[in-house]
């Protein structure tokens, strides 16, 4: 390819005990698959090929998510159309955007999309109301409320 990319659905690394408290095999194989962008970025930096971790803000309603009864019809969820937006949005920057464990609503942001309403399951969900996904930090959710101000501010 002419413009060679890995993207991994892989969350963000945050090393606080309330990820491994409950579920510590599933944190750890999230976390491998984020340390794995990190390193096959610099691994493969020199054939040019860009290596990055994707991971949602909120959840996202997915078939497999479905399949658990307890968890079907959820109003306060997104699409996967956030997740695939993000993707082509990290799939278009140069070769050198490499090694980064990116949040879907941030990539989108500082893109410039504006309405998130259209990503929302439910019509009429303001994204406050979302429901929040795990393995992120307090810094992470701090970066989406100032760009969600800085939009707000624009409008």
């Amino acid at each position: 390819s002419k413009n060679p990319r890995v993207l991994t659905l892989s969350p963000p690394l945050d090393m606080s005990p309330k990820w491994f408290k409950d579920f510590p095999a599933y944190t750890m194989a999230k976390y491998n698959m984020s340390m794995l962008v990190v390193g096959h970025a610099a691994e493969f930096a020199k054939w040019g090929i860009a290596v990055n971790g994707l991971w949602p803000y909120t959840v996202i309603e997915t078939a497999a998510l479905n399949m658990i009864e307890s968890e079907k019809g959820r109003p306060n969820l997104r699409t996967p159309d956030i997740m695939a937006d993000a993707a082509l949005e990290m799939i278009r920057k140069p070769a050198s955007f490499t090694g980064n464990l990116c949040i879907d609503e941030v990539v989108l942001r500082e893109a410039g999309v504006r309405d998130f309403a259209k990503y929302a399951l439910t019509k009429g969900i303001k994204d406050e109301d979302m429901e929040l996904d795990g393995f992120l930090s307090e810094a992470d959710h701090a970066r989406v409320h100032m760009l969600r101000a800085q939009h707000k501010a624009r409008l």
